[in-house]
């Protein structure tokens, strides 16, 4: 297996659970906003909601630099 080959493999993966992360998070909206009421209240993250956060960064960096990765190697 080439080093192309599984600069690939990491991008698919990467891309697929980047999908799953962003589609797991919260909405900001909360039920209010759709009845006019703005709804902006600033909270923080925590527990496992930070941690999909972190995540979905982490794997932004994973899918971004698998693909310069494979545009210098080819």
């Amino acid at each position: 297996m080439s080093i192309a080959t599984l600069l690939q493999y990491l991008t698919i993966g990467s891309g697929v659970l980047l999908i799953i992360s962003v589609l797991l998070q919260q909405r900001g909206a909360s039920l209010g906003a759709g009845f006019g009421s703005s709804g902006e209240l600033y909270t923080t993250r925590r527990g496992l909601d930070k941690s999909l956060f972190d995540t979905t960064i982490v794997l932004g960096f994973i899918f971004v630099f698998s693909i310069l990765g494979s545009l210098l190697i080819a």
